[in-house]
């Protein structure tokens, strides 16, 4: 049976923070009486993932992902726990373990902002002891790939987001890691830049056979990469399974989109499914997966439809669903 590369069992994270009153009379209040409260950030959460896994590992603002994973890169130390990163523990900061990970934050930059990229990498290569013939193979491959070789010699304060972005992800990758840890790395970008981080990431995975822990709040990140996810919600782990499964557990309707040629009477609507919009010639009704087709037929029997399309639930609407344990229809 394959060992997992990544461990983490019970693992809590708990900070205390100081509470202040307002104003002058709060500030010096709080020099003789300092109130903490503690807040736990993560709580008790416990998954383990395989070799060549890319997982994502989703939850609301506050969720406890950035907390978690920035324990998993040995950022910062568990309140209590174990984590186990191909074999080492990240709160020891080895230099072989460093040598193997990488942690992108898509609100942190690593690159000397008056200062091109390449000179960046060429630090990188130094740090991380890479060989010139290595460093040189792997920095072709990934400025191909991400499509930048033409602005290698550019400052940084002079390129876009997206290309920032890209060079940034080349940093992390010069040194080839095993585990790549990405926070919202396409946080910021316009959805063309989206789609080709989301391809690289992809391509990268398969061809490198790395283990990535993805975090995003673009669904469209998570639904493209990720087969398996890990929902964490107020630093608890409420699900850690295959994405198909989700949907299947909490989509178990879809929505019939449908536009009339002439005006009817919505109430009619009420009978078939849920109506959810009426807004004449257009109605969108939430019906049943089971009774789907019995309500198209019904509507193409019975109703002046001019177009009929039936359409599967958002997988945003679905992780929504998870979050606050309502109805989505």
């Amino acid at each position: 049976m394959q060992k997992p590369i990544i461990e983490v069992n019970n693992l809590k994270k708990y900070f205390l923070i100081h509470k202040k009153e307002p104003g002058l009379v709060g500030s010096l209040k709080s020099l003789f009486d300092r109130r903490y409260e503690e807040i736990k950030a993560v709580e008790n959460v416990s998954f383990s993932i395989n070799e060549g896994e890319l997982v994502g590992f989703i939850g609301p603002n506050g969720a406890g992902k950035t907390t978690t994973l920035k324990c998993l890169s040995g950022l910062l130390y568990p309140t209590s726990g174990n984590v186990s990163v191909m074999g080492f523990n990240p709160r020891k900061r080895e230099y072989p373990f460093l040598k193997q990970i990488s942690l992108v934050m898509g609100q942190k930059n690593q690159l000397w902002w008056d200062l091109p990229a390449i000179e960046s990498f060429i630090l990188n290569r130094e740090i991380y002891e890479i060989p010139r013939s290595q460093y040189e193979e792997t920095l072709a491959e990934l400025t191909s790939l991400l499509e930048v070789k033409d602005i290698l010699k550019i400052q940084v304060r002079k390129l876009s987001l997206g290309q920032r972005m890209k060079c940034e992800l080349i940093a992390s990758l010069l040194h080839c890691p095993k585990v790549l840890f990405l926070d919202e790395p396409t946080i910021g970008l316009d959805v063309v830049m989206q789609k080709k981080m989301r391809d690289f990431i992809k391509e990268y995975n398969r061809r490198n056979r790395s283990t990535v822990i993805l975090t995003s709040h673009y669904m469209g990140d998570v639904k493209e990469l990720c087969k398996r996810v890990i929902i964490i919600d107020k630093g608890r782990l409420i699900f850690d399974g295959d994405l198909a499964e989700i949907v299947e557990k909490y989509a178990d309707h879809k929505i019939l989109s449908v536009v009339f040629s002439k005006e009817i009477d919505p109430k009619k609507l009420e009978k078939i499914g849920t109506v959810k919009e009426y807004c004449y010639p257009r109605a969108v009704i939430s019906i049943k997966r089971e009774a789907i087709s019995a309500a198209a037929a019904e509507l193409l029997q019975n109703f002046p439809v001019a177009d009929l399309n039936v359409e599967e639930i958002s997988i945003e609407e679905i992780i929504r669903e998870v979050f606050t344990g309502k109805d989505v229809a």
